[in-house]
């Protein structure tokens, strides 16, 4: 009796010996990944952090499961060979496991073919939009602007939008009343295009020669009837990516306060009742 009491302390303490020096690994670990990231510079901030993040899920992936063939052989004679000749057992949780191994795989080629990057602004499945706040083997987590968490499995992932790759177009689409004149809305626009890309040359994509691709500019009347009010002009410029959110809105700012300078006025939606039917209803 009292050598199986023995035997079971051992057993226990060896136990927690493995799961200490496995916590201690994992921790060691990420953090000399953490350190050399901060003190090297040689790839993009995003790709960093998303190799971080990837390191960190694997690390404790790895952890988990050493952890839990170490404790079950433990308590199973000849554990290593059970496991090399456990073919049924093996499809059994193999199917048992499909959703695990699905989830696995579609987060390696998510990560593999540069999907995303931790810290892009992305919409999954035309549904959720946020920000990329973790890249795991199993799920991915994205902030949403309200605040909230979202972890979804990557299995679930079918579609990604992304606007932080390399670089974005901003477009910005204002409807003038159809009484103005075209002539003098085109060159006020142009004027506005002009203010932008004074105030926002810092901010538009450059090619490796530092020229800029392609300035803010009016880029035409898209549409003669547009919302079926007035006559619809786009303006569009290619910026940085990281920079997309702020120039925009900087882009609007500066349509609406040239368009309200010069009195142009936009598109005003109109209800036109019939005087036969007014004077019926009165």
């Amino acid at each position: 009796m009292d050598q199986l009491r023995a035997f079971t302390e051992l057993r226990v303490f060896d136990i927690l010996l493995v799961a200490v020096v496995l916590f201690l690994s994992v921790a060691l670990i990420n953090f000399i990944v953490g350190k050399f990231f901060k003190k090297t510079n040689f790839i993009e901030e995003r790709k960093e952090k998303t190799i971080e993040s990837l390191i960190r899920s694997l690390t404790k992936y790895t952890a988990t499961i050493s952890f839990i063939l170490y404790l079950v052989s433990q308590f199973v004679e000849n554990f290593g060979s059970i496991l090399a000749g456990a073919g049924v057992a093996g499809i059994i949780i193999g199917f048992g496991a499909q959703s695990l191994i699905k989830d696995i795989l579609a987060g390696m080629f998510i990560i593999y073919e540069k999907q995303l990057h931790q810290g892009d602004f992305i919409t999954i499945n035309n549904t959720f939009h946020g920000t990329v706040e973790e890249i795991g083997l199993r799920s991915l987590k994205i902030r949403e602007w309200s605040g909230k968490l979202l972890t979804m499995s990557n299995g679930e992932i079918k579609q990604i939008h992304n606007y932080n790759i390399d670089r974005m177009r901003v477009i910005e689409r204002v409807v003038i009343s159809y009484r103005e004149d075209p002539d003098t809305v085109w060159k006020v626009l142009e004027q506005a295009c002009e203010k932008i890309n004074q105030e926002f040359e810092s901010c538009l994509k450059r090619d490796h020669q530092n020229e800029i691709i392609e300035p803010f500019q009016l880029f035409g009347i898209t549409s003669l009837n547009g919302q079926f009010r007035g006559y619809e002009y786009t303006i569009i410029g290619l910026v940085d990516d990281q920079l997309y959110w702020s120039t925009a809105k900087g882009v609007r700012r500066i349509i609406a306060k040239t368009l309200f300078d010069a009195k142009i006025n936009l598109a005003e939606e109109r209800v036109l009742v019939n005087q036969h039917e007014k004077e019926l209803s009165n």
